[in-house]
């Protein structure tokens, strides 16, 4: 690929993600939304008339083997991430796919040894991991400025109506408030502690079989500790606190998404914002495109050593609080 090459973009699934991503799209350079796929033909048709995409589809499949697509990115509901990036991967197409990567490790493994036999790029799209407010707070783990940090504090918990049948809530759906939400918190402890000695959990279990709220400790031998909540049942704050030695950051709400933060050292507050002006999707577009041109089939930030930490610890914690997908 040239650095001039525009590398064409599909979609599978038309949901709320998709269209954040989608609107997104158009600020990335070199970016195109080439086809879109639903398995709903007209839902297909009025997410690509609303984005631009040149080609709709009422099957994942069509999508997949369509030859001007460079990269597919995957936007379905947890359970069908493992096959339908099985099915990309397999048609050799670069893959991004949102988070969580898969249900369990098995599949996980599945997917990233399916993208080295083909030698296609395959990511998860953890999108926290390119935002610039957290990647400023990464940099100041990273430089020890203002010390070791010795605990963090994260939270995600939003209300939603009660649908069994819905995504947060049906288990055949992989719903639940750990998979949905959760991921984020665990996520922020993976990428700024790294992984931790001890995990403990507990959980209350609704009536549908799902984790409701979740809360998380998590031990490391240094002595840190990170405590971790989520929810789909209350709000919270949406807030990551992580404390130094020399004073502490508080990524504000909600952390995970484009945000400020709170710089608090020897009684001065200092407040950055970081004057994102999109949803915060085209950053991990951009990085995508950057590994592509690269010919990489891993990305260099969200490694598949991440993504495999990640889903183990989201194992670990499903056993400790009793919850099982079929």
């Amino acid at each position: 690929m040239s650095v001039e090459k525009i590398i064409k973009w599909g979609i599978i699934g038309c949901g709320k993600i998709a269209h954040l991503f989608a609107n997104d799209l158009k600020s990335v350079p070199n970016a195109r939304l080439h086809a879109v796929a639903s398995r709903n033909l007209k839902k297909a048709q009025e997410f690509g008339k609303e984005h631009h995409a040149s080609t709709c589809y009422d099957n994942y499949e069509t999508l997949s083997l369509d030859p001007d697509i460079d990269v597919i990115y995957i936007a379905t509901p947890h359970v069908f991430h493992y096959e339908n990036t099985l099915m990309c991967l397999t048609h050799k197409k670069a893959v991004l796919c949102e988070k969580p990567f898969a249900i369990d490790t098995t599949q996980v493994e599945e997917m990233i040894a399916l993208a080295k036999k083909n030698k296609v790029f395959l990511m998860e799209a953890l999108w926290t991991y390119f935002l610039p407010h957290y990647t400023y707070v990464l940099d100041i783990v990273a430089s020890n400025a203002l010390g070791k940090v010795k605990t963090l504090k994260a939270d995600f918990g939003f209300t939603t109506p009660f649908d069994p049948d819905g995504r947060v809530f049906n288990k055949k759906l992989g719903g639940g408030s750990l998979l949905d939400v959760g991921i984020y918190p665990l996520f922020a402890a993976l990428s700024i502690l790294g992984y931790p000695e001890e995990v403990n959990a507990q959980a209350t279990i609704g009536k549908t079989g799902v984790d409701e709220d979740c809360s998380i400790q998590l031990q490391y031998k240094n002595g840190v500790t990170a405590s971790l909540f989520s929810a789909v049942t209350k709000e919270t704050d949406t807030t990551a606190i992580l404390e130094f030695e020399k004073g502490s950051i508080i990524i504000n709400s909600r952390f995970h998404e484009p945000s400020s933060i709170t710089i608090q050292k020897e009684g001065k507050s200092e407040h950055i914002e970081f004057k994102v002006t999109t949803n915060g999707y085209n950053y991990e577009a951009i990085h995508v495109q950057e590994m592509l041109l690269q010919n990489r089939i891993e990305s260099t930030i969200m490694s598949f050593e991440k993504s495999l930490q990640l889903i183990n610890l989201l194992d670990t914690v499903r056993e400790k609080i009793g919850l099982h997908y079929d």
